[in-house]
Protein backbone atom coordinates (compact mmCIF):
# COMPACT_ATOMS: atom_id res chain seq x y z
CA UNK A 1 0.00 0.00 0.00
CA UNK A 2 3.10 2.61 0.97
CA UNK A 3 4.37 2.21 -2.60
CA UNK A 4 1.43 3.02 -4.59
CA UNK A 5 1.28 6.23 -2.14
CA UNK A 6 4.79 6.72 -2.92
CA UNK A 7 4.24 6.14 -6.89
CA UNK A 8 1.24 8.58 -7.06
CA UNK A 9 3.51 11.24 -5.03
CA UNK A 10 6.08 10.34 -7.40
CA UNK A 11 4.03 11.06 -10.87
CA UNK A 12 2.48 14.02 -9.22
CA UNK A 13 5.89 15.92 -9.06
CA UNK A 14 6.65 14.49 -12.22
CA UNK A 15 3.73 15.69 -14.50
CA UNK A 16 4.54 19.57 -12.62
CA UNK A 17 3.81 22.38 -14.78
CA UNK A 18 7.36 24.73 -14.08
CA UNK A 19 7.96 24.19 -17.82
CA UNK A 20 7.05 27.95 -18.38
CA UNK A 21 5.40 26.84 -22.03
CA UNK A 22 2.29 26.69 -21.54
CA UNK A 23 1.95 29.69 -19.39
CA UNK A 24 4.33 31.78 -21.49
CA UNK A 25 7.74 33.44 -21.31
CA UNK A 26 9.15 36.76 -20.34
CA UNK A 27 10.35 37.21 -24.07
CA UNK A 28 6.60 36.08 -25.26
CA UNK A 29 4.90 38.98 -22.93
CA UNK A 30 7.35 41.52 -24.48
CA UNK A 31 6.90 41.39 -27.41
CA UNK A 32 2.91 41.25 -27.23
CA UNK A 33 3.44 43.98 -24.92
CA UNK A 34 5.19 45.91 -27.73
CA UNK A 35 2.66 45.33 -30.20
CA UNK A 36 0.55 46.32 -28.35
CA UNK A 37 1.38 49.49 -27.95
CA UNK A 38 2.25 50.16 -31.78
CA UNK A 39 -0.97 48.82 -32.56
CA UNK A 40 -2.42 51.37 -30.18
CA UNK A 41 -0.16 54.61 -31.30
CA UNK A 42 -1.02 54.23 -34.87
CA UNK A 43 -4.79 54.34 -34.21
CA UNK A 44 -4.36 57.19 -32.23
CA UNK A 45 -1.64 59.07 -34.43
CA UNK A 46 -4.49 58.44 -37.10
CA UNK A 47 -7.38 60.05 -35.85
CA UNK A 48 -5.20 62.76 -34.28
CA UNK A 49 -3.27 63.41 -37.35
CA UNK A 50 -6.42 62.79 -40.30
CA UNK A 51 -3.72 61.51 -43.22
CA UNK A 52 -6.85 59.91 -44.76
CA UNK A 53 -10.77 60.27 -45.20
CA UNK A 54 -12.59 59.33 -42.28
CA UNK A 55 -14.31 56.10 -43.86
CA UNK A 56 -10.77 54.69 -44.44
CA UNK A 57 -9.72 55.96 -41.01
CA UNK A 58 -12.12 54.58 -39.18
CA UNK A 59 -11.73 50.88 -41.64
CA UNK A 60 -7.98 51.01 -40.63
CA UNK A 61 -9.00 51.36 -36.81
CA UNK A 62 -11.39 48.22 -37.37
CA UNK A 63 -8.22 46.50 -38.69
CA UNK A 64 -5.56 47.69 -36.59
CA UNK A 65 -8.48 46.46 -33.11
CA UNK A 66 -8.63 42.68 -35.17
CA UNK A 67 -4.79 42.59 -34.80
CA UNK A 68 -4.80 43.59 -31.41
CA UNK A 69 -7.63 40.75 -30.38
CA UNK A 70 -5.18 38.39 -31.98
CA UNK A 71 -2.46 39.74 -30.50
CA UNK A 72 -3.65 39.21 -26.78
CA UNK A 73 -5.34 36.01 -27.70
CA UNK A 74 -1.96 34.64 -28.84
CA UNK A 75 0.70 36.36 -26.48
CA UNK A 76 -1.41 36.76 -23.09
CA UNK A 77 -4.26 34.24 -23.36
CA UNK A 78 -1.90 31.63 -24.94
CA UNK A 79 -4.92 30.62 -27.26
CA UNK A 80 -3.09 28.21 -30.09
CA UNK A 81 -4.63 25.51 -32.43
CA UNK A 82 -3.43 22.82 -29.92
CA UNK A 83 -5.79 20.62 -27.55
CA UNK A 84 -3.68 20.89 -24.71
CA UNK A 85 -4.06 24.91 -25.12
CA UNK A 86 -7.83 25.15 -25.13
CA UNK A 87 -8.38 26.19 -28.31
CA UNK A 88 -11.07 25.03 -30.21
CA UNK A 89 -13.04 25.53 -33.67
CA UNK A 90 -15.66 26.31 -31.39
CA UNK A 91 -14.00 29.27 -29.48
CA UNK A 92 -12.29 30.45 -32.42
CA UNK A 93 -16.11 31.35 -34.19
CA UNK A 94 -17.57 32.46 -30.98
CA UNK A 95 -14.71 35.04 -30.57
CA UNK A 96 -15.48 36.47 -33.92
CA UNK A 97 -19.29 36.14 -33.65
CA UNK A 98 -18.76 38.47 -30.81
CA UNK A 99 -15.86 40.56 -31.97
CA UNK A 100 -18.11 41.38 -35.21
CA UNK A 101 -21.09 42.60 -33.66
CA UNK A 102 -18.78 44.58 -30.83
CA UNK A 103 -17.30 46.48 -33.90
CA UNK A 104 -19.91 46.64 -35.98
CA UNK A 105 -22.04 48.06 -33.47
CA UNK A 106 -19.63 50.33 -32.09
CA UNK A 107 -19.28 51.88 -35.70
CA UNK A 108 -22.99 51.80 -36.05
CA UNK A 109 -23.29 54.14 -32.41
CA UNK A 110 -20.45 56.07 -33.60
CA UNK A 111 -21.92 57.27 -36.67
CA UNK A 112 -25.74 58.16 -35.74
CA UNK A 113 -24.17 59.25 -32.49
CA UNK A 114 -22.56 61.82 -35.11
CA UNK A 115 -25.26 62.23 -37.32
CA UNK A 116 -28.04 62.78 -34.29
CA UNK A 117 -26.46 65.11 -31.60
CA UNK A 118 -25.20 67.80 -34.14
CA UNK A 119 -25.97 71.05 -32.19
CA UNK A 120 -28.38 72.89 -33.91
CA UNK A 121 -26.11 76.05 -34.32
CA UNK A 122 -23.77 73.64 -36.35
CA UNK A 123 -26.66 72.44 -38.56
CA UNK A 124 -27.69 76.07 -39.02
CA UNK A 125 -24.63 77.16 -40.27
CA UNK A 126 -24.24 73.94 -42.47
CA UNK A 127 -27.39 75.05 -44.20
CA UNK A 128 -26.21 78.57 -45.04
CA UNK A 129 -22.52 78.18 -46.09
Amino acid sequence: MSTELHHGAGDHAHHSHDDGEAHGSRSGYWIGFLLSIVLTAIPFWLVMTKPMSDQAIALTIMAFAVAQILVHMIFFLHMNRSAEGGWSLMALLFTIVIVGIALSGSLWVMYHMNTNMMPATVQAMDQMG
